[in-house]
């Protein structure tokens, strides 16, 4: 006969595998795991085995009832042993049904044992949580250290990880997005006059986008539109104004990029109203066409149709970007669009199409406006170049603002990219070389260098006073907000206390959460931290409320990764709370992420909406 040690044994490992592993993981991923007690878990056994009270069978022995094994005393698969004449016989048990016990427990073991490896795994990848995808899992828990602060990314290594797949658009909706593709959201230079129209636009998700509108006889083929069209989709860089969407219904043919709010490069060089476009701007303009290209040109994408000062526009962050809707071959005999026969590549002029040196003459041609600010053919200002009469071809605006040396280097690269012949002209890494050592102020973001308000330029329309104040970053009006709303936002969230098992567990939580209001309403933010954390451990059911009122703390102690975390929490908690999309816009500003931001601040100015009609959010 075999003892009922074996049950103590698997009592012991369960045991362990609930209060012990799953509070590490818990530690891991700050999720509230469930821990059952000793004298539950004593229960379940104790019931487990009662069903089989009157089974007949190998008889198995409980010993004694305070006889338990220490953990340490327990090897990794239970030992068996005979019933000592001492020990008391519960039931008897058929042998079979051991052996079905066996194969359950240690399958049940190894399945959480694998979980855990997975999660294990898998920690620090994305997370998920419901619908919500976090964009920033990059950073750190609140229990950890902050991250060093580092400098913008100027170099523009990476492509556009927040943005969309690219898809096909259904007509009614592009109508839709520009209001039936009024004159009055046209932001395309030439206006109504252009061939193709560029229209600023706003989709059902409240993002952005600009739509340009060609013509049918541009593309009469649907077909070779759409696969053109994802072909340039794919190609996607920080540089680039990125293609996310076309349609093609009827007659027609639209495609879907980006919206660059900060106007493109022919107006701060040729039609500005301020200042004109300073020195080091125009340099890092030369160096971020230049990388845009030689992405390209490593996606196997060499043609550039008509590069010129059209075709760069500047983000919300002033950061010039080059316009993909460039990457698109004119329909079906793959010409260039280009129109001005003045600036036009030799070779073209001759054969009526473009090749791979083609990009590098319009590049030079670009180099020429950011020299000189205004539209000069290159013919002439290749004479002026030879005559060395570079005062004559200089912006007289830039007086005092650069470096003889650097400006001649710049003029030495236009000549090269402007050779008659197309062999003469140097290839996309030698303009890389060229004008990476030109960048003197790669450390002053580009919208200080531009003059540019970084206050978001298209606020909603509908915005509560939580959602004003988060707008405007005014972290003194939120806490008074955030103070007035208190935890009214959240039905029941009070009562979920009542739930606990333990009277004194209960009394704890409430004093926790007491001393965590106290210290949040005297502006002690750091011991409402600490106070908060405390009570999102003890809670089984989080609390939206308290995630936000921490995330502001962080705010206000100049932790911005910490309080984005807490905010995205509080959305997990309650997904349709405008409050928890203010915060993260709030938080996502501080860490200088516009663009999210204000989809943050559209989404809240949604869910806000739907609650001022009635629905219940």
């Amino acid at each position: 006969m075999l003892s009922t040690n074996l049950y103590f044994y698997y009592y012991y490992y369960y045991y362990v595998m609930l209060t012990k592993i799953l509070p590490w993981s818990y530690y891991l991923y700050k999720k509230p795991y469930f821990i059952l007690s000793h004298q539950k878990l004593t229960l379940g056994v104790s019931i487990i085995l009662s069903i089989h009270n009157k089974q007949k069978g190998q008889k198995y022995s409980l010993g004694t009832p305070h006889s338990t094994p220490h953990f340490s005393q327990l090897s990794f698969f239970p030992l068996l042993s005979p019933a000592s004449p001492n020990s008391q016989v519960l039931f008897q048990v058929p042998t079979i049904l051991y052996h079905t016990y066996s194969i359950l427990y240690t399958g049940v073991l190894l399945l959480l044992l694998l979980l855990l490896i997975l999660l294990y795994v898998n920690k620090g990848r994305p997370t998920v949580m419901g619908c919500f995808q976090s964009k920033t899992t990059h950073l750190p828990s609140p229990d950890q250290d902050p991250p060093p602060q580092t400098k913008p990314d100027l170099d523009g290594d990476g492509e556009q990880s927040s943005l969309p797949a690219f898809k096909e658009f259904g007509l009614v909706e592009l109508r839709a997005a520009t209001n039936g593709f009024s004159s009055e959201l046209i932001v395309s230079e030439s206006g109504e006059k252009a061939p193709n129209v560029v229209y600023r636009g706003k989709l059902k998700n409240n993002r952005v986008v600009a739509i340009k509108r060609f013509s049918r006889q541009s593309w009469p083929d649907p077909h070779q539109f759409v696969n053109e069209a994802a072909g340039v989709g794919k190609v996607r860089h920080k540089r680039l104004v990125n293609l996310i969407g076309c349609c093609a219904e009827g007659d027609e043919r639209l495609l879907v990029a980006e919206y660059m709010p900060n106007d493109t490069l022919s107006k701060h060089l040729f039609h500005w109203e301020k200042q004109p476009l300073p020195w080091e701007m125009r340099l890092r303009v030369a160096y971020h066409i230049a990388q845009a290209l030689d992405h390209c040109n490593a996606e196997n994408r060499k043609i550039y149709h008509d590069l010129n000062a059209y075709r760069v526009l500047f983000d919300e962050d002033g950061d010039p970007r080059l316009s993909s809707f460039g990457l698109m071959k004119n329909s079906r005999d793959g010409k260039s669009y280009s129109t001005n026969l003045a600036y036009t590549p030799p070779e073209f002029l001759r054969t009526g199409r473009v090749i791979p040196e083609s990009v590098i003459y319009s590049y030079g041609t670009v180099l020429l406006d950011l020299l000189s600010g205004k539209h000069i053919p290159p013919s002439h200002a290749l004479d002026l170049i030879r005559g060395k009469n570079l005062l004559l071809l200089m912006d007289s605006s830039l007086e005092g603002q650069y470096a003889n040396e650097d400006a001649s280097e710049l003029v030495e690269l236009a000549s090269k990219c402007l050779q008659y012949e197309a062999r003469d002209r140097p290839d996309i890494e030698f303009l890389l070389s060229a004008v990476v050592p030109l960048q003197k102020q790669k450390e002053v973001a580009s919208h200080v260098l531009m003059g540019l308000s970084r206050t978001p330029s298209l606020l909603p329309t509908m915005l509560s006073a939580l959602g004003k104040a988060c707008a405007r970053m005014d972290l003194t009006a939120v806490h008074d907000i955030l103070l007035k709303t208190g935890y009214r936002d959240e039905e029941g969230a009070e009562n979920e206390l009542s739930f606990q098992e333990w009277t004194q567990q209960v009394q704890d939580m409430l004093n926790t959460k007491k001393f965590g209001d106290i210290a949040f309403r005297d502006k002690d933010f750091k011991n409402a931290i600490d106070y908060y954390s405390k009570l999102v451990s003890m809670m089984s059911v989080p609390s939206g409320t308290v995630f936000v009122r921490r995330a502001l703390s962080f705010l206000m102690i100049g932790q911005p990764e910490f309080a984005l975390r807490d905010a995205m929490q509080a959305q997990v908690c309650l997904p349709e709370w405008p409050t928890a999309f203010y915060m993260q816009a709030l938080a996502l500003s501080k860490l200088g992420m516009e663009t999210d931001a204000q989809d943050m601040l559209n989404d809240g100015a949604s869910f806000e909406a739907k609650k001022q009609n009635g629905w219940r959010v």
